[in-house]
């Protein structure tokens, strides 16, 4: 018996070493890339008025994707303008950098596209995500109430049949 426990204590020893390796592994890979996030966001002046402007209008994109999302046909329509805005994001990169002295205080449009992917792309894909899920969880509801009525229309014939 003491040989088990022995064996027992070994082994979560051996697995307690390879977690707190693995926790330390983990955080020290992170790190990087967490202070790029940091450092991406402290280099925007987040008090220029056309990047406010961008903000607001994905808030009220996305209180407009809220408030119509028992309207499925009109949130197919905004998720197609959502889309095609990720899809021409390469080209708004492209117009925007070199027309940035007109509107902004330093050039955050770079060949690579990280700024747009960010504020532009990213918050019109989460828009979409969220109407993919609404339109999933209609068609779920659609789909119950479909199936209810077929029980219902089955157990009358079945009634009628037997009368």
């Amino acid at each position: 018996m003491e040989d088990l426990r022995s064996a027992m204590r070994d082994h979560v020893e051996l697995v307690a070493g390879l977690v707190e390796k693995l926790s330390a592994e983990l955080r020290s890979g992170f790190r990087p890339a967490y202070d790029n996030f940091i450092g991406f966001f402290h280099a925007i002046d987040w008090k220029e008025p056309w990047l406010i402007g961008l903000l607001c209008f994905h808030a009220t994109l996305l209180l407009i994707t809220i408030i119509s999302r028992k309207h499925v046909n009109f949130q197919l329509g905004l998720s197609i303008m959502a889309f095609s805005g990720v899809l021409l994001a390469e080209r708004i990169n492209g117009v925007l950098a070199g027309k940035w002295k007109s509107f902004a205080s330093q050039n955050y449009f770079d060949p690579h596209g990280v700024f747009i992917a960010v504020l532009w792309s990213g918050p019109l894909l989460l828009i979409s995500m969220l109407i993919v899920v609404n339109t999933l969880l209609t068609l779920v509801k659609l789909i119950i109430r479909w199936k209810r009525a077929e029980l219902r229309h089955r157990a009358r014939l079945a009634r009628e049949k037997k009368e």
